[in-house]
C-alpha cells in the first residue's frame, strides 16, 4: 500500500482527499502547512506528497523548495494541488521538482489516474536505470537519462496545461508578449532536452 502525504491548509479539503485516497486503497496522512509538512517528513517518508500552492505564511512552493533542497527529503515525488492557474513562469522554475500539477477541484479517478501515472512513471525509470547500470553504462550518463527521462515527461505534461490555460491553439485569442516569449522559451528547452534524451536512449542500445 502506497503511502501519500496530504498537504492543505484548509482542514475540510484535507478531509476529503484523504477520504478518497483511503477509497482508492491508498494510506494517507495529513499536514495543515508548509512547516508541518517539513516535521512531519523527518518522521515518515510518504512514496508521495500531495502539496496545495496556496497556503499561509509558507505557500506550496516554499514547501517545495525546502523538501528538494533537504538531501533526506528531495527524492520524494511531489505533486501540486491547486485551484490556482499555473504560470509559464512557475512551469519553467518548478518543472524540474515536481511529479505532476493538477487542478482542484478533480475526481476520483482524475487523482488516481494522476497517481499511478506517477508511481508507474517512476518504476519504469528505475527499471531503466537498473538495466542501464548492468549494462556498464557511465554513471553520469545514466543520472542524465534518469533525470531528463522525468524532466521531459513532467514538462509536456505542464506544457500541455498551458495549452489548455491560454488558449493557445486559439488564434483569436491574444496573449501577453511576457507569457509568449516564456512559453517559447519552455517549447524551445523540452525540445533541446528530447533530442539529448533520444541520444542518450541510442547510446544504451
Amino acid at each position: 500500500m502506497y503511502s501519500i502525504l496530504v498537504v492543505d491548509d484548509s482542514p475540510m479539503i484535507v478531509d476529503v482527499f484523504v477520504a478518497m485516497l483511503e477509497r482508492g486503497g491508498y494510506e494517507p496522512a495529513a499536514c495543515y502547512s508548509g512547516p508541518e509538512c517539513l516535521e512531519k517528513l523527518k518522521e515518515m517518508t510518504p512514496d508521495l506528497i500531495l502539496l496545495d500552492i496556496m497556503m499561509e505564511p509558507m505557500d506550496g512552493w516554499e514547501t517545495l523548495e525546502n523538501i528538494k533542497s533537504n538531501p533526506n527529503t528531495k527524492n520524494i515525488p511531489v505533486m501540486m494541488l491547486t485551484a490556482k492557474q499555473l504560470t509559464p513562469e512557475e512551469a519553467q522554475e518548478y518543472g524540474a521538482y515536481i511529479e505532476d500539477y493538477v487542478m482542484k477541484p478533480t475526481t476520483h479517478r482524475q487523482l488516481y489516474d494522476a497517481i499511478e501515472y506517477i508511481l508507474k512513471r517512476r518504476e519504469n525509470i528505475t527499471e531503466d536505470v537498473e538495466d542501464a547500470k548492468n549494462a556498464g553504462i557511465e554513471d553520469q550518463i545514466v543520472e542524465e537519462y534518469e533525470r531528463l527521462s522525468k524532466s521531459v515527461d513532467v514538462s509536456k505534461r505542464l506544457f500541455r496545461i498551458l495549452e489548455s490555460t491560454y488558449n493557445l491553439n486559439d488564434d483569436e485569442v491574444k496573449i501577453g508578449e511576457n507569457i509568449a516569449q516564456a512559453i517559447k522559451s519552455m517549447q524551445m528547452s523540452i525540445r533541446l532536452q528530447e533530442e539529448r534524451l533520444d541520444q542518450i536512449k541510442k547510446s544504451f542500445k
